[in-house]
C-alpha cells in the first residue's frame, strides 16, 4: 500500500517489488531490485527514507525517518523480520537480524552486523565491519559494544547523548511523559490528512487462463535460502 503525507509519495524502482500488504507512507524511495516483503512498514515522518538497490527488508520490519532523522540504507542491506531501523544510516552490505534495532542519528559502516536483539543506540557509530552480537548494545562514537547486564556502563554514555532531547526535543529534566506524548500526539495528527493512492494497474501480475496451473517457481539455489548453509552473513545465522 502506498500513501501520500505531507504532500510526498513513495517512489517504487520498477524492478523493486512492494508486498501487497507492506506499508510505504511519505517520502520513500525504493531502489532497484529491493524487495519489501509482507507486512513490513516504512513511514516517513516528515524526513525522507531512501532504500538503496538489492536491499531485502524482511516480514513486518518497521523502518522509519523523523522530521530531525532522515533514513538512509545503502545497497544489498538485509533488514530481518521484526527489526526497528529509524532515521539513521545504514552502509552497503549491512546485515540487521531479527528483532534489532538501531536509532536516531546512528551509522552503520559498509558491512557492519546487528544481531539477533541487539541495539544500536542513540548517535552510535559503528566502523565498517562490526558485529553487536546477539542481544548486546553498541553506544557512542566510537561505539562500546557492551552486554545488556553492564547497564552502568551503557548508561554513563548513553545519557550524555540525550535521548529526549534528540528526539522529541525536550530537555531531560523537562521530558516527562504527558510532554513527549502530547508532542507525538500533534505531530501524529498530520497522519489524519493522508491519503492512500490507487494502485498501479501496471504493477498487476498479468492474469492466467482459466485452467491453467500457475508455473512451478525456479529452484532456489543454496545462497538464496533465508537459513541456509551459505546464510548471508559471516556469522551464519548471527
Amino acid at each position: 500500500m502506498l500513501i501520500e503525507h505531507l504532500g510526498a509519495s513513495p517512489s517504487v524502482h520498477p524492478t523493486a517489488w512492494v508486498a501487497p500488504n507492506a506499508v510505504l507512507c511519505g517520502r520513500v524511495a525504493v531502489g532497484a531490485g529491493a524487495r519489501i516483503q509482507y507486512g513490513a512498514q516504512i513511514i516517513a515522518e516528515g524526513g525522507s527514507i531512501d532504500i538503496g538497490e538489492h536491499c531485502i527488508v524482511m516480514e513486518n520490519a518497521v523502518l522509519r525517518s523523523t522530521a530531525r532523522h532522515a533514513l538512509r540504507i545503502g545497497a544489498h542491506v538485509l533488514v530481518g523480520p521484526n527489526a526497528h531501523v529509524v532515521g539513521c544510516t545504514v552502509e552497503d552490505e549491512v546485515f540487521i537480524a531479527t528483532g534489532a534495532g538501531v536509532f536516531h542519528g546512528a551509522h552503520l559502516g559498509k558491512g557492519s552486523e546487528v544481531r539477533i536483539h541487539a541495539v544500536v543506540h542513540l548517535k552510535t557509530v559503528l566502523p565498517p565491519g562490526s558485529t553487536v552480537p546477539i542481544g548486546w548494545v553498541a553506544v557512542g562514537n566510537p561505539a562500546a559494544i557492551l552486554p545488556p547486564e553492564d547497564h552502568e556502563t551503557i548508561w554513563a554514555i548513553q545519557k550524555p547523548l540525550d535521548f529526549p532531547l534528540a528526539v522529541y526535543g525536550l530537555a531531560r529534566e523537562e521530558a516527562d511523559m504527558v510532554k513527549i506524548t502530547r508532542g507525538l500526539s500533534q505531530a501524529l495528527a498530520a497522519h489524519a490528512q493522508d491519503r492512500v493512492l490507487p494502485e498501479d494497474p501496471q504493477a498487476r501480475p498479468p492474469e492466467r487462463p482459466q485452467g491453467r496451473a500457475a508455473p512451478s517457481p525456479p529452484p532456489v539455489g543454496i545462497n538464496e535460502t533465508w537459513g541456509g548453509p551459505a546464510f548471508p552473513c559471516k556469522g551464519a545465522g548471527a
